[in-house]
């Protein structure tokens, strides 16, 4: 069925006029963006299929060819589709910027999205103004965490750079335990002994499972 032969009071655009978005279901919503299906597929149905075979959270995560595995799906399409959720993941930065980190959940929001591979270990800091938000964060390392490979004096060069009143240590556990471990320990013990020596404190070392 195409969509001009929809009735004209249940077509997507009609009812998201008539009801609000919330009327319409994902398929719907990305039909709307998406506009036109193919001659054997309208596009509520091919959007239907998409998220059927993909599920609505991993679309995100999808590649463009990866996209456009599903029949109706093409370059242009798929294209669409990306800059869909990187502006969500641009706009979640943004909201996340400057924010007041108030506990570990605030590290963790901010943090969505900012992982480039949860497959890696990553160490990050976050550098902090005096009302404790966010000035910017910066990737220390990449790769299992040992104290062999952090030195403070590059970590500490950054804050005093960025004029940061304290840090927020960061790192993923690709595993998904957040249990620190004895390098994660002592990580964290260096780094607070040489923030003390130059007033710049470290307030956490917060260790996340998976963000994105």
């Amino acid at each position: 069925m195409r969509i001009h032969d929809i009735d004209p009071d249940n077509r997507p655009r009609e009812r998201f006029l008539r009801s609000g978005k919330e009327s319409l279901s994902p398929a719907e919503l990305l039909a709307l963006i998406l506009r036109s299906g193919t001659a054997g597929l309208n596009i509520i149905d091919t959007c239907n299929l998409l998220i059927s075979q993909n599920g609505l959270e991993r679309l995100a995560d999808l590649s463009i060819l990866e996209l456009q595995k599903t029949p109706g799906i093409g370059e242009a399409k798929a294209m669409q589709i990306a800059a869909i959720f990187e502006l969500q993941r641009r706009l979640h930065f943004a909201r996340n910027m400057n924010r007041k980190v108030q506990g570990a959940r605030d590290v963790f929001e901010y943090m969505k999205g900012r992982i480039p591979d949860e497959t890696k270990e990553h160490l990050f800091v976050l550098f902090m103004s005096t009302k404790n938000q966010i000035l910017r964060h910066e990737t220390i390392t990449i790769g299992t965490l040992t104290a062999s490979l952090i030195h403070p004096r590059e970590i500490f060069k950054a804050a005093i750079r960025e004029s940061a009143h304290s840090i927020i240590l960061v790192h993923n556990h690709p595993s998904g335990d957040v249990q620190p471990s004895n390098a994660d320990k002592q990580v964290t013990s260096i780094l607070k002994k040489a923030g003390d020596l130059l007033q710049i404190e470290l307030l956490d070392h917060v260790i996340v499972g998976r963000v994105c």
